[in-house]
């Protein structure tokens, strides 16, 4: 669909960007073929079907423009883009269609085919579009029921629809989202109501969505959200039947104008008279494990009303919706424990009179899982604060037990031995390959103190990690580059050097770990000199806003932990002995 231009860039079939196997095993869910290519047309991802109905493997297509390899007129002859449809609705970012078009096999043989395509968000938020195809001998729509006055989905639309569903509800990890998502598939094409009730991890009901198709507007009724009763065990009514997984239904006000059973009756009551829903279909949304909820589709102003060869269909929906939810909840879920753990394994910071700090921790957005970064400062046995930054190889729950370990480890020396930082780390590397699971870690580990005419002196050492950064008051900048020696857990047991500074008045000092530095596409040089501009910029903001300020310009946008340690020294040093 892109031009030829683009081809020779698009023909490399293994790139950065590439998909992972989710797009492909949700292709393999379209009973018919489909492929989806990338905002340049160019092939990401082929179903079997589609490698079946072309006579071409995925590996051979991937990556190349689909316009030129697919595309042709009912001669065989290379179709001019200004004579394809697809393309236009392509370029447009649009939905289209055609009931008959060709295709090239491999062969060279011509495939007569009706399509449908849809532009979509992938889950790297990249403009893809998915398209679906027929062999047109197959695609014959399907014969109108009698009783019905809308004319009902051809095969082509009802694989069409699902594809899209499958696409779109996976490409998200968000709840809520994919709920949107749900609502925005089934609006206004199928209904012009949906009503989503999920089951929370408490076995409560909660109505969390009641959404009305109102043109091309899609409107929340919050009057009608919120805390349902709960299901009862016994109840033949369709709601209570679709919340406990046992069939769909199809469903009419006078369905709930007899006496109701449970308080759950009494609410579709309130929910059909406001609505004026006349006709709704109710199926579960069931996970892996567990029914997580129920989903109505309700006609009020729409023509028709729904019948029992409806269901499969709406099943089909309701059955990626719930696969869908079980993924994002259970990404939550796990990011929800991480995050806590960590929380909880970062220490508090110690008051020391005369200093200021300020600490923040940011996980990955996109990582479900803890990380090895961590910050620390604590009080030594004489009267100096130490202070400390580190970063455990790996971005797990064993990373973070790694990191947990490193800490106290260094805590217990620091505080004992009242020896150089130099030689603490040394005591340190010494014991983590016996006693740790630590494979390799980075630190900056300092102690700071009050000098006798009152200013404060930071005496430090170097593991492997990015120097930390002194900022004047004044804007001037300085990376503290001395101290520095090998990373830790290398089993080579080399000494370390001491660094010892004076720290300015109102100076502020920043610790930080790699994932504020490492922008993808640039030079670590480049992160540090950006690091560099924007604390000089931000020298005179109080320091916890100097923090979140930095945090905000510099971090890459989700790519990894940040753990960051800022420190400020009064703005004038006492008279006589601190």
């Amino acid at each position: 669909m892109a031009g030829a231009a683009d081809t020779e860039s698009g023909g490399q079939r293994h790139r950065d960007d590439a998909p992972g196997p989710r797009l492909t095993e949700a292709l393999e869910a379209i009973g018919t073929g489909a492929y989806v290519v990338d905002a340049q047309g160019r092939i990401l991802a082929v179903n079997s079907r589609a490698e079946e109905l072309l006579g071409r493997r995925g590996e051979d297509m991937a990556g190349q423009d689909a316009h030129d390899l697919l595309h042709r007129g009912p001669e065989g002859q290379q179709l001019p883009a200004t004579q394809c449809g697809m393309r236009q609705a392509f370029h447009a970012g649009r939905p289209g269609q055609a009931a008959l078009d060709h295709f090239a096999r491999a062969d060279g043989s011509l495939l007569s085919v009706s399509w449908l395509i849809t532009p979509y968000s992938g889950h790297d938020r990249d403009a893809h579009t998915l398209v679906v195809f027929h062999p047109r001998e197959q695609a014959r729509p399907a014969e109108p029921s009698p009783e019905r006055s809308v004319r009902p989905l051809s095969e082509l639309e009802r694989l069409a629809l699902l594809a899209e569903t499958t696409t779109r509800l996976t490409s998200t990890l968000n709840v809520d989202e994919t709920l949107r998502r749900l609502v925005a598939l089934v609006l206004p094409r199928l209904a012009d109501w949906a009503v989503i009730d999920l089951i929370t991890e408490h076995d409560e009901v909660w109505r969390t969505a009641v959404v009305h198709a109102e043109g091309d507007r899609l409107v929340h009724r919050e009057d009608l959200e919120g805390p349902m009763p709960p299901v009862p065990e016994e109840s033949l009514m369709p709601l209570s039947r679709a919340l406990r997984g046992v069939a769909s239904a199809l469903a009419e006000p006078d369905t709930y104008q007899r006496t109701p059973d449970s308080g759950i009756a009494v609410e579709q009551r309130r929910m059909f008279d406001a609505t004026g829903i006349r006709s709704a279909a109710i199926v579960p949304i069931r996970g892996t494990r567990e029914v997580l909820g129920a989903l109505t589709l309700g006609r009020a102003d729409a023509p028709g009303d729904f019948s029992t060869p409806d269901l499969p269909l709406f099943e089909d929906i309701a059955r990626r919706a719930g696969l869908a939810l079980d993924n994002a909840r259970l990404y939550q879920r796990q990011r929800a424990v991480a995050e806590t753990m960590q929380k909880h394994l970062l220490p508090q910071m110690p008051r020391v009179p005369g200093l200021q700090m300020a600490v923040r921790y940011l996980p990955a957005p996109d990582a479900s899982q803890v990380g090895g970064d961590w910050y620390d400062a604590f009080s030594l046995s004489d009267g100096a604060t130490a202070l400390a930054v580190g970063d455990v190889v790996g971005h797990d729950l064993e990373a973070a037990a790694g990191m947990a370990q490193l800490r106290n480890m260094l805590r217990a020396y620091a505080w004992s031995q009242q020896e150089p930082p130099s030689r603490v780390v040394e005591r340190l590397d010494e014991a983590i390959m016996p006693i740790t699971d630590v494979s390799m870690a980075t630190l900056v580990f300092g102690r700071i103190s009050r000098t006798d005419d009152g200013l404060w002196r930071l005496s430090w050492t170097n593991a492997g990690h990015p120097p930390p950064l002194l900022v004047t008051r004044e804007g001037l900048t300085d990376y503290l580059t001395d101290g520095h020696s090998l990373l830790l857990g290398t089993g080579l047991g080399t000494s370390r050097p001491d660094a010892t500074v004076l720290l300015p008045p109102g100076c502020t000092l920043l610790l930080y770990t790699d994932g504020l530095i490492e922008v993808p596409g640039h030079t670590l040089d480049e992160g540090l000199d950006l690091l560099r501009q924007h604390a000089a910029a931000l020298a005179h903001r109080p320091l916890p806003a100097f923090a979140d300020q930095l945090l905000h310009r510099v971090r890459p946008p989700g790519l990894d932990d940040v753990a960051l340690l800022a420190l400020r020294t009064p703005a004038s040093a006492p008279h006589g002995h601190g």
